[in-house]
Order: C-alpha cells, then sequence, then structure tokens
C-alpha cells in the first residue's frame, strides 16, 4: 500500500521539513532536510500502520491527491502560502519473514559484509528503499 505524504519545505529562516500524511490521523514527522524527512517519513507511516494493525483496527484507504485536494479539511492549512512537495511512501507490514534463494555476484555479497552482519535485513532495506524512491520519481 502506497500512501501520499505532504512535504513542507522550510521557509527563509527555517531549516526543517515537515511531513504529514492526510490519510493517516496522528501520522506526521519532520527531518533536517528533504532526504531526512523523507527516511522519517518511512518510519513514521510504517510505526503508526503497524500500531493500528495491532489495535485490530482496519487500515486507512490511500487516496490519491485530487482526492486529498478535495477532501482532506487541512489541505488549504498546509499548502497556502508555503512550498510543498509530496510523494508516495509505501507501507510494508511487518511479518513472519519467508526463506528466497537469491544469486548474486561474489564482490557485490562481499561489499555488504563489509556493512552488515545480517544480510537478509540490510536486503530487505534496500528494497524497501529503492522501491519507494522509484515511486517518487
Amino acid at each position: 500500500m502506497k500512501y501520499l505524504a505532504l512535504f513542507i519545505l522550510p521557509k527563509e529562516g527555517k531549516s526543517s521539513v515537515g511531513v504529514v500524511f492526510p490519510d493517516i490521523p496522528d501520522c506526521y514527522t519532520s527531518g533536517e532536510n528533504i532526504d531526512h524527512a523523507y527516511k522519517m517519513a518511512i518510519e513514521i507511516l510504517n510505526i503508526r500502520l503497524d500500531d493500528i494493525r495491532r489495535a485490530g483496527k482496519p487500515l486507512p484507504k490511500p487516496r490519491n491527491i485530487g482526492q486529498i485536494k478535495d477532501e482532506w479539511q487541512d489541505w488549504n492549512e498546509w499548502t497556502d502560502d508555503e512550498e510543498y512537495a509530496f510523494a508516495f511512501v509505501s507501507y510494508v507490514p511487518t511479518g513472519k519473514p519467508s526463506k528466497y534463494t537469491v544469486y548474486m555476484n561474489d564482490d557485490l555479497m562481499s561489499r555488504i559484509d563489509e556493512v552488515t552482519n545480517n544480510r537478509s535485513a540490510f536486503l530487505s532495506k534496500a528494497a524497501e528503499m529503492l522501491l519507494d524512491y522509484n515511486q517518487a520519481e
């Protein structure tokens, strides 16, 4: 599932980038710059939706930008007199991992081993980040 994140870019004299998810109540964060804000958005989205799932509640249905502009009551407050950007962020539910066989160049695997002792976690996180990055383009 992909949810729209609205990024409020800093004005003169401000340094942080604010982020809000219009489809998810109480789901907002910020970052020192756009890259940091995007990383924080991924983290808070997954934490918040995992909390909703654990509480046994249904996940909010994602809307597109047109629906959010028309239906989200805070749209004008967030976008008036502000520069903003938006991106879609994927929600990857936590769950039981499955085993897969992956074929990879030995040199690439050696580079991965230099930075982590958990190949599976590293490759899972890299895949999530690349999928979110490609969606944002």
